[in-house]
């Protein structure tokens, strides 16, 4: 319901409620105005299966899953201490071959890389260290080296070394030393450089971009975020809407309580559940309008004082995280509308709660876009082939220079540097086993006004052009598209060419235009969607 039309049946409550005191809310004479105003707001929307009223009644009995259903980190040999020294004696004398006067001061080890920190003499210039890299990773007979050039906060650089053989890190580990954590938001990431875990808080970072290349380990990172929330948080205070276009990825997930709607699979109905979102973040502005409160967290601490105070109890609103686990699918289908819809979660979300998680293996310009990239301040990349898509990413190369298998750099909301992290492993049962504990405790209860409505008939959307039939057939033997191609193939002018073009879009038979390479075709030749 648009969010005008809500105000008006809440000033019709209003009228209605003082003529009928006999309601079951609260006497409008024994509470003040603010009061009021909470409590009409929610009543006028009773009807509409809001995501607080959709019997979301707390569930007293509800236990969190322990953190025993996940695996004990099995005991692995530690990287061998001598062979560190031997190898800082290597890289000193390195640089000392190449005129670089230069020592090492100290040696951090992680879970996958060991970084030698050097500290120059004076008068050393940086660049001179880093222009060095393919030297010092051919004395060290290491894979590839990347240098930190300077460490954030010391004078110093850091030398980051492959060692021989990644340590896992598991997720039980990790959360270990955090959980449980007041922030129902607390997800866990993995160890840095140094071994210490790696915990953030979502409503601090408040939206993330996580993009690599395919078995870089991102979707290993998403279930970690998920199963993070699934081990500190009750299904009413935080919910989730997953879309995952590839269908396998994030499907072990429904019926799971915490869900608005089932995980969302149809590229179409992706764009419309986006919208959805925007609409739901709408119609929090409004009840904090109407409650004179400021955000999400302002709004809850009113609800619970005046629950204190009142017979009839009101829902709080839970906190709600939308994953996205393949943003080029949706851009791909439709573009415009995707790119709108985070435009607007990511610039206006934060104070109603509302954090979005993009993910991508096809870390582009024309997926992650310039708007796109702009507002989503935090930021994970994992190995990519090449420099550019590490800039595309995080705005600098050196993820192209990362292992794989869960090895990241994170760039936090304000952070201008990077964080190197060995990420956490999740095996797939898991996250079965957390489920499963889940699903039994409680079963999922959808939200109805929150899922996208059904594609619409392409058949129902008929060109008024009596050559549209033959355009359409014609676009999809050929398997590509543009308005010069119709011109030559049907002797038309431009103008009646570039009709049909918006006509076989509007009608999903071709995307969105890219520049001026022909159109991506969304219908094969058995007439089945690509």
């Amino acid at each position: 319901m648009k969010v005008k039309a809500r105000v008006n049946q809440v000033e019709k409550k209003r009228v209605f409620d003082a003529e009928n005191s006999s309601n079951n809310i609260v006497n409008h004479h024994q509470a003040d105005q603010q009061e009021q105003l909470i409590e009409q707001t929610h009543n006028s929307v009773e009807s509409e299966n809001t995501i607080e009223e959709a019997g979301e009644v707390t569930n007293v009995s509800y236990v969190v899953p322990p953190l025993t259903l996940l695996n004990q980190p099995a005991k692995q040999k530690a990287t061998s201490k001598a062979e560190v020294q031997r190898k800082g004696q290597v890289l000193e004398n390195t640089l000392k071959d190449f005129g670089v006067n230069a020592k090492v001061t100290q040696i951090k080890i992680g879970p996958a890389v060991t970084q030698y920190e050097i500290q120059p003499a004076q008068g050393v210039k940086v660049s001179k260290i880093v222009n060095l890299h393919n030297d010092i990773a051919l004395a060290l007979a290491a894979k590839d080296v990347r240098i930190e050039a300077p460490i954030p906060g010391r004078s110093a650089v850091g030398i980051e070394v492959p060692n021989e053989k990644i340590s896992l890190v598991s997720l039980k580990e990790v959360l270990d030393e955090k959980f449980p954590s007041n922030n129902k938001l607390e997800v866990g990431l993995g160890r840095d450089i140094s071994g210490d875990p790696i915990t953030v808080p979502l409503n601090e970072m408040p939206h993330l971009l996580v993009a690599g290349s395919t078995g870089s380990g991102k979707s290993v990172c998403i279930n970690g975020i998920i199963t993070s929330i699934l081990l500190n948080a009750k299904p009413h205070e935080v919910k989730l809407m997953l879309i995952d276009p590839k269908m396998v990825e994030l499907n072990v997930y429904n019926g799971i309580p915490h869900l608005l709607i089932p995980v969302v699979t149809n590229p179409h109905k992706a764009a419309q559940a986006l919208e959805k979102i925007v609409a739901e973040m709408e119609r929090r502005y409004d009840l904090f309008q109407h409650s004179s409160t400021r955000n999400i967290k302002g709004y809850n601490e009113l609800i619970r004082k005046q629950n204190q105070e009142l017979d009839e109890k009101q829902p709080e609103l839970p906190y709600i995280v939308v994953i996205v686990d393949e943003l080029a699918d949706l851009m791909m289908v439709a573009g415009k509308e995707v790119e709108n819809a985070i435009q607007r979660i990511t610039q206006m979300a934060r104070a109603a709660g509302i954090h979005l998680i993009v993910a991508t293996q096809r870390p582009s310009v024309d997926v992650i876009t310039g708007i796109i990239k702009n507002n989503i301040p935090s930021r994970i990349a994992f190995a990519v082939s090449s420099q550019t898509d590490s800039r595309t990413i995080i705005g600098t190369g050196g993820a192209e220079k990362l292992l794989g298998k869960g090895d990241m750099l994170y760039v936090g909301n304000g952070d201008s540097s990077q964080t190197r992290i060995q990420g956490a492993f999740l095996s797939d049962q898991e996250v079965q086993d957390v489920v499963n504990y889940v699903v039994e405790q409680q079963q999922a209860n959808y939200v109805k006004e929150m899922e996208p409505d059904a594609p619409v008939d392409k058949s129902e959307m008929k060109s008024e052009d009596a050559l549209y039939d033959e355009a359409y057939l014609f676009v999809v033997e050929q398997q590509k598209a543009s308005t010069s191609l119709l011109q030559r193939q049907f002797r038309i002018g431009y103008n009646r060419a570039s009709r049909l073009m918006d006509d076989l879009e509007r009608n999903q038979v071709i995307g969105p235009q890219k520049g001026s390479k022909p159109r991506q075709v969304l219908i094969d030749l058995n007439n089945d969607e690509v």
